[in-house]
């Protein structure tokens, strides 16, 4: 897979037993979150819905970057597959949690954790 960088973002794509991890680092913000959506809009296109993202690089959040998780979130399941969010800083989960997305989007303490949710 290849290395997206862009200012202020990075992805790099591994795959585990189908599994696809992003692992993201930086901010997620206006002028980022088009990477991120497009990153993992190739991901769908190419068929790999299973999807889990690292986000124990993440910096920031901003609401373009909740409103793009919010709608591959949507997305992914209604092709079948799953998207979950691991290692989430406490500053970005306290964000999640006042837009109510803590509800919404699948978030796991770790990286096993995470891993383990697509076979149950």
């Amino acid at each position: 897979f290849p290395v997206t960088i862009e200012v202020g973002l990075e992805i790099h794509l591994e795959e585990i037993e189908e599994i696809v991890i992003l692992r993201v680092e930086g901010r997620v913000d206006v002028s980022t979150s088009p990477l991120l959506e497009r990153a993992i809009d190739q991901l769908i296109q190419e068929k790999h819905l299973k999807l889990a993202l690292d986000f124990s690089g993440i910096t920031y959040l901003s609401s373009a970057g909740m409103r793009v998780l919010l709608a591959k979130t949507k997305k992914v399941q209604s092709e079948k597959g799953s998207f979950v969010l691991f290692s989430v800083s406490e500053e970005v989960e306290e964000i999640l949690k006042i837009a109510g997305f803590d509800r919404i989007l699948s978030v796991y303490p770790t990286e096993k954790e995470a891993l383990h949710s697509f076979h149950r």
